[in-house]
Order: C-alpha cells, then structure tokens, then sequence
C-alpha cells in the first residue's frame, strides 16, 4: 500500500489581473522525495511554493499538504511545512540562539522542548559554534543555514526551500546540499534552483515549469530517455571502415551513424541509438565478435540542462 502524497496540487491557477502566473497546475510529492522545481524566470515556480506555505491565495484550484486543504486549513498547513523563502529576511541584529527560539516560540514550542529543539536544529544545520554569534556578522552560507534551521526547528514533514543555494561559493553549496540530503531521510523536500547540476545530483525527481505550467516531470533519467533524439555512443576501432558500415547499418537499434578517420589507422564510429538507449555493450560485443580492437567507448546523453534548455526556450520576463 502506497504511503499518501505529501503535497497534492490539482488545476492550481493564480492570476495577477490579465497575466496568469501558475495555469492549472498539477503534481504531487511522495513521502521522503526530494522535488526540484526548475524553470526560467517568470515560470511560477515562486508563486507555487508561495500558494503552499499559505502566503497567497490561489485563484483557483486545489492544493492540500500532509492531507489538509491549503486555502481551508491554512493554520494546520503551516504547522506540517517549513518554508525557506528566496533571499530569506534574517534580523541582523539578533544572536542565531535568540532568533531560533524566538521563531520557535512563534511556532507553538515552549519550555523544555522549544529550549530542547533549538539545540537540536543547532546540531543538525552546523550552527552549534555560531549560536551566540550576531546574525548580520555571520557568512552567507551560514545565514542560509540559520534559515534552514528555522524552517525546521518545529519539526515538520515538509520542508519548501526557494533557491537555497543561491549566493554560496562551491565548497558551501556541497555541504548544504548533504545536509539537505540529510534531512530528507526523514521528510520530503520541494526545492528550486537555478544551479542545475546541483540539482541533478540532489533531487531524486525534478518538475520542469514553463510559462506557468509543469512541462516535463519525472527523474532526469526519465528525461533523458523521454528526449533520447542527441544521445550517442562514441567508439574508436580497428577495422576496415566498409566492414563498420555493414555492421552499423545492420544493427536495428542503430538510428544512424557517422564515420570519420581518427589517430592511428582508427576509426571514429558516432552511433545514434534508436531509442536512446545505451550500445555500449553491443558495440562491445561486436567488436569482441569480430575480432577489432577498441581504443575508445563513451555514451553521452542530454544533460539536465540540455533538457531545461529544450523545453523553455522561449522565456517570459522575470516574475
């Protein structure tokens, strides 16, 4: 029996006057799923988590988190999510300690265990050396994880983070997204990100957004497969090239080919799957067959961001 969706969104439409930010939207996010929301500027990614955490209304369709309704039972909603807003507004002046429990207060935790949870998200954002350090004083990279840890110090099952890295140098964008890894062990996470390769690497599941709508949904392997036409398996060989062309041309899960001299008497086969798949093992085998030899065997498919590109070229103006 399948756990229910965290988040279940269905024919969500908000406009702002004649303009339509978010067009009948629908997906949903499973339990302990990590869900990167990817789109140009303009997409209504923004708009979507906002719509989620409960800060604007929706003009039209449904939305609902942990099981409730996201327009009926706002307040509940609110509990089940942390929310972690693009460029997130910190109070320079407070200590990282004070702040977190202040949120905390704010959140419904008192006593022991507000006291108890802070140190608790103190411990698990990297913040436990920093607790008494000013917030205006601290790096970016340590502001973020003030945000995060706020958005979890009342220990909520979903966590909306919009463009957490934004702004962090490599070596702190590695850290936060093993931490946000981490913390996906137990809740689901719906991030965006502009840094698409980063988002490769944490997500196991992306949402392409364009002009308001999802345009492709599914892991980037799903993608990659669903956009096969540009994947090639690349091969260097030793053999007469009439005796490569029979065989290419032989092969039904060979679309097409191109051949071209290489280094040392070899040739360079550039073999186009049928259905995008990966020939590296029957090339492999009939060359083993044969009797060539082999310098050389790559695959190379569509990069996340070659699939970005290709479903939103035509890009609206910034939200």
């Amino acid at each position: 029996m399948h756990a229910p969706p965290v988040i279940e969104v269905s024919g969500l439409t908000k406009r702002y006057g004649r303009v339509t930010a978010v067009d009948q939207l629908s997906f949903a996010v499973g339990p302990r799923e990590i869900v990167g929301f990817l789109g140009p500027n303009g997409a209504g990614k923004s708009t979507t988590m906002r719509i989620l955490a409960g800060f604007l209304p929706a003009s039209s369709g449904t939305a609902r988190v942990a099981g409730f309704d996201v327009f009926r039972h706002s307040v509940e909603v609110r509990r089940h999510i942390g929310y972690m807003p693009e460029n997130n507004p910190l109070p320079p002046d407070m200590r990282v300690r004070e702040y977190l429990r202040f949120r905390a207060r704010l959140k419904g935790l008192s006593g022991s265990h507000c006291r108890e949870r802070v140190e608790q998200v103190q411990d698990m954002c990297g913040l436990r050396d920093v607790g008494k350090r000013i917030i205006g004083t601290l790096s970016k990279g340590f502001r973020q994880r003030v945000g995060l840890a706020d958005a979890l110090v009342h220990d909520p099952p979903l966590l909306i983070l919009d463009e957490p890295t934004i702004g962090l140098d490599p070596n702190q964008i590695r850290s936060l997204r093993q931490l946000i890894k981490d913390l996906a062990q137990r809740r689901s996470v719906l991030l965006s990100s502009h840094i698409l390769p980063e988002v490769e690497m944490t997500c196991t599941r992306v949402l392409i957004m364009h002009r308001g709508c999802v345009r492709a949904a599914g892991t980037t392997a799903d993608l990659q497969a669903a956009l096969s036409e540009g994947s090639q398996v690349v091969a260097e060989i030793l053999a007469p090239e009439t005796d490569l062309r029979d065989c290419w041309e032989t092969l039904p899960e060979v679309a097409s080919f191109n051949i071209a001299p290489a280094a040392g008497s070899y040739f360079r086969c550039a073999i186009t799957p049928a259905h995008g798949s990966d020939l590296r093992e029957r090339v492999f085998d009939e060359v083993r067959s044969r009797g060539w030899r082999l310098r050389e065997l790559t695959f190379t498919r569509h990069s996340l961001e070659d699939i970005f590109v290709h479903l939103t070229r035509s890009e609206r103006l910034d939200e």
